[in-house]
């Protein structure tokens, strides 16, 4: 396809941009709003006029200076966009002005395994989505599912394909049949078991609220272990699986123990963080009875993303949102994702 300049544009374009810029570790105090000439894309770059963004447990691992990749001073933060191609710079081949795109939370991570190099991420040492006018490298994008919105487009980035990485990631991947647990009823667990029961699984999800218990089910899932009544819910877990164990457990919690505790022997458990920040030692002889595999997920690749992409479209797959909140009131966003406990994700419309 022609390369096509910003100058082409110029015309209808924004005189400024509105950007927020953050200092990592300075809370909601450090969220600024600025105006801005916008930037003519080079070599390999592509502008993309920013429509939604959405707001995950990584942003406030930033947003509170615990996040555990580097975080550059004063930037542009949120990794997970969705907006329209307004202009590309020379060289660019993979996508055109008009085009629908969402950002890559690794921009250089095509495909196979995350090497020290592929780390620069969007919103951490590279500049984020939450802007009018995002200038990105071309390998930072992935066309858009059609029946999709905005809004629901900006939701995938980090969470859909940290889920998607935890199912099907390691080379085996989740097969019609087995069982699936997830854990809680954030981001990635939603879609979790969105993607579990695609893929054939039989789901099992935990919760500790039982007014969630019944969107869970409408999701996918096919039991439901509340927490609160149930505390050794990995007991429950055995009980639902006859005593066998689930084949494979997305860890969203950090509750590595109970984890290992409801998978089956040489099953798998795909380990994505802890949401309240503790991490409780694991005694070994646990790893060593169920001889289980025990991953850590970092999001994924854009290999992985496209794939994701695919199933989405082929069962016309929708995110749940929870609440959507004006570019202007992105403190309030931030606020009500931090404190409400929301049910689906959490998206900021910035035009």
């Amino acid at each position: 396809m022609a390369d096509t300049h910003i100058e082409n544009h110029t015309d209808t374009g924004p005189a400024t941009v509105r950007s927020y810029h953050l200092g990592s570790g300075g809370g909601l105090e450090g969220l600024s709003l600025r105006s801005h000439e916008p930037r003519t894309p080079g070599p390999g770059e592509v502008a993309v006029a920013v429509r939604a963004v959405s707001l995950g447990f990584r942003e406030l691992l930033v947003l509170h200076g615990r996040y555990v990749l580097p975080v550059r001073p004063d930037v542009v933060p949120v990794s997970d966009g969705a907006g329209e191609v307004v202009a590309v710079g020379p060289d660019v081949r993979r996508v055109r002005p008009g085009d629908r795109v969402a950002s890559t939370v690794f921009p250089h991570w095509l495909d196979g395994p995350l090497e020290p190099d592929l780390l620069p991420q969007l919103g951490g040492t590279l500049d984020g989505m939450l802007t009018e006018l995002a200038i990105l490298p071309e390998t930072a994008l992935v066309p858009v599912p059609g029946h999709l919105s905005y809004a629901e487009a900006a939701t995938l980035p980090c969470a859909a394909v940290t889920a998607w990485n935890a199912l099907t990631g390691d080379g085996h991947g989740v097969r019609g049949g087995q069982t699936v647990l997830t854990t809680g009823s954030g981001g990635v667990s939603l879609f979790a078991v969105q993607f579990a029961k695609l893929l054939g699984a039989r789901v099992i999800a935990t919760t500790g609220s039982p007014d969630k218990e019944g969107r869970l089910r409408d999701l996918g899932a096919d039991e439901v272990v509340d927490r609160r009544d149930v505390p050794d819910w990995h007991s429950a877990v055995r009980a639902l699986t006859g005593g066998r164990g689930v084949d494979r457990v997305i860890d969203t919690a950090g509750t590595l123990e109970q984890s290992l505790k409801s998978v089956a022997v040489e099953g798998h458990v795909a380990l994505v963080g802890s949401v309240s920040g503790a991490w409780s030692p694991i005694d070994p002889r646990l790893l060593f009875g169920v001889a289980a595999t025990v991953r850590a997920v970092a999001v994924g690749s854009r290999a992985q993303f496209t794939a994701m992409n695919d199933a989405i479209t082929a069962h016309r797959l929708r995110p749940v949102v929870d609440r959507v909140f004006p570019f202007e009131r992105a403190a309030e966003a931030y606020r009500y994702y931090e404190s409400a406990s929301p049910l689906g994700k959490v998206v900021i419309s910035v035009g």
